[in-house]
């Protein structure tokens, strides 16, 4: 039976929402993961949440437990994750609002914890070196296109995604580079999950919602917080509609 690890939350724990829930604390070998677990059931199906950023965002990006988050899923036997994430937009095309169904990233992080792999038994056939070429379930991503195909919000089917450390924004220089490296959308989260699910065998999907437009437009303001919440706060419904959606197809 499935059972549906999401990430980031967006509403979903809404009691009117989650049925049967209730609260879980965990411990795992990588620590504590950044928030309890939230279990209960969406429209009959099991599903598990967590926040990653902590029940009222007390951790930065690069302190976010993500080996413990993923490995805290797993724990409770997650068959699928579903994550969602606030991102700005490298692309004029990609406008504010706009939901991106992630197919690629690049890790540009440099400091976090990104392998459940601190050591390889002794042989060489122990080595565990994970494929990554496609990071994210093609399944997953086939539901939730089909799902937002049915909503009437606008959304791309696929892009990539830049993570860099955070928490600080880019340089219009760095935001400039990411385009020309070909990314599409940038975030401070979304590869860690990613590189952790695969190597967890969980397979994982992300949704992501343009907010900002980064620094690299130089015919407005560069990205402020302020800008982040706002815009994430008008469009958070169009998240949930899609994740509801999404879960009743697995």
């Amino acid at each position: 039976m499935a059972k549906i690890g999401i990430i980031g939350g967006s509403g979903l724990d809404d009691p009117q929402l989650l049925k049967d829930s209730k609260n879980i604390s965990v411990e795992t070998p990588y620590g504590k993961p950044t928030s309890d677990l939230t279990t209960g059931y969406i429209n009959g199906k099991s599903v598990v949440i967590i926040a990653r950023h902590g029940k009222h965002h007390t951790h930065p990006p690069t302190q976010v437990n993500f080996r413990a988050n993923i490995d805290a899923l797993k724990s409770q036997d997650c068959t699928h994750i579903l994550a969602t994430t606030a991102c700005g937009s490298l692309r004029q095309e990609i406008k504010r609002g706009d939901l991106v169904i992630l197919d690629q990233f690049i890790d540009f992080t440099r400091f976090r914890a990104v392998t459940f792999y601190d050591k390889f038994e002794p042989g060489a056939e122990n080595a565990k070196h994970t494929p990554m070429a496609d990071p994210f379930s093609a399944d997953l991503r086939q539901k939730l296109i089909s799902a937002a195909k049915g909503l009437d919000f606008p959304f791309h089917e696929r892009g990539t995604v830049i993570t860099i450390e955070g928490p600080r924004f880019s340089t219009r220089a760095e935001s400039r580079m990411f385009q020309i490296w070909g990314a599409d959308v940038i975030n401070m989260s979304v590869a860690p999950e990613a590189i952790l699910a695969n190597e967890a065998g969980i397979p994982y999907a992300a949704v992501a919602m343009s907010t900002d437009y980064d620094c690299w437009k130089t015919d407005e303001a560069p990205v402020e917080w302020s800008e982040i919440l706002n815009i994430f706060g008008k469009n958070v419904e169009n998240v949930k509609k899609l994740l509801l959606k999404t879960i009743e197809s697995i």
